[in-house]
């Protein structure tokens, strides 16, 4: 963790309003004022203010947004502002060479999650490009209360070049693999990855690591999604699956003791690799920001699981 004492000069932030809109303005301001005090300034708080039907901006500001990625001073943090749908209209226009060598260049992390998902793997697709699936300024840094647990692990993987982490998660039915298996870490909003299949945007990961998660999808909806991508020949060729945080769904009388577990369950008996379930991550404020695209190696423990990454952006080391 960092202190205000320890912290090097500030770290500047693009702020990129690719899909909705801000619902609540004063919730935007605090995050931003959080961002400040913990020393990340906003650099273009005026993207905050567009609206355009129920988008952040017309398609030629939010596209221009996202060619403006690596164009500010080095070191330079790109925030998504907040998911909700956007992306899929920019894709196809995306020039997406043009901001991977910018970013490269400038050495930017790219964080966001949820529809911002589509931009990511599209991007990895393209270009092979890192970005991370991570805290987004609305629901994140606008929160009444910023968890300690994403602030931590955030700031932590984003100054670190060799980032771990251990995950206590004891598995349903014990854990489901032993020893370690390394690959790609890709992933992040499943409706998403659903979305970009039999498109050109869809990255084709062999032996990699997917996570996945999603929100306000109920279970049947997840199985559902989840066979889409097991019959697209997608899931049987990676390496291990871990399924983060599923939140805010019901079940009714007519589920019949059908919930998430019994997802898992089926999942399990039908796919030849480890799933495994538990990983801090998703439309929660407890989650880690993981690198979408750079190198993991997933090891089992007793009460869950590590991961330590590799080949990713990172921010200046705190003095």
């Amino acid at each position: 963790m960092t202190t205000p004492n320890s912290r090097p000069p500030h770290t500047e932030v693009r702020l990129i309003a690719s899909s909705g809109y801000p619902h609540d303005v004063a919730v935007a301001a605090r995050g931003v004022a959080w961002l400040k005090q913990h020393g990340y300034h906003t650099t273009n708080p005026d993207v905050l203010a567009r609206r355009y039907l129920r988008f952040g901006g017309t398609d030629a500001e939010r596209l221009a947004d996202l060619h403006a990625i690596g164009t500010g001073v080095p070191h330079e943090l790109t925030l998504a502002v907040r998911g909700g749908y956007g992306i899929a209209r920019l894709l196809a226009q995306a020039d997406f060479a043009r901001i991977a060598e910018q970013a490269a260049a400038s050495a930017t992390p790219i964080v966001g999650h949820s529809d911002f998902t589509a931009f990511q793997l599209a991007y990895l697709a393209a270009t092979g490009g890192i970005t991370f699936s991570g805290p987004m300024l609305l629901a994140d840094f606008g929160a009444d209360r910023v968890d300690p647990y994403m602030w931590e692990h955030f700031e932590g993987i984003l100054r670190d070049p060799a980032y771990r982490i251990d995950v206590a998660a004891p598995q349903s039915g014990g854990q489901p693999f032993s020893g370690a298996v390394a690959g790609t870490l890709w992933g992040g909003n499943l409706a998403m990855l659903c979305s970009l299949l039999g498109t050109p945007f869809m990255p084709r990961v062999e032996g990699g690591v997917l996570f996945l998660e999603d929100i306000n999808e109920p279970p049947y909806r997840v199985e559902r999604m989840l066979i889409q991508l097991q019959q697209a020949g997608v899931l049987g060729t990676q390496r291990a699956i871990v399924l983060g945080d599923f939140s805010n769904y019901r079940v009714t009388d007519y589920d019949n003791g059908y919930d998430m577990e019994a997802v898992v369950a089926y999942l399990r008996d039908a796919l030849p690799v480890p799933v495994l379930t538990g990983l801090p991550f998703g439309h929660c404020a407890r989650k880690l920001t993981l690198p979408v695209g750079a190198q993991v190696r997933l090891a089992a423990r007793a009460d869950g699981f590590s991961m330590a990454f590799s080949g990713y952006p990172v921010l200046p080391p705190v003095a």
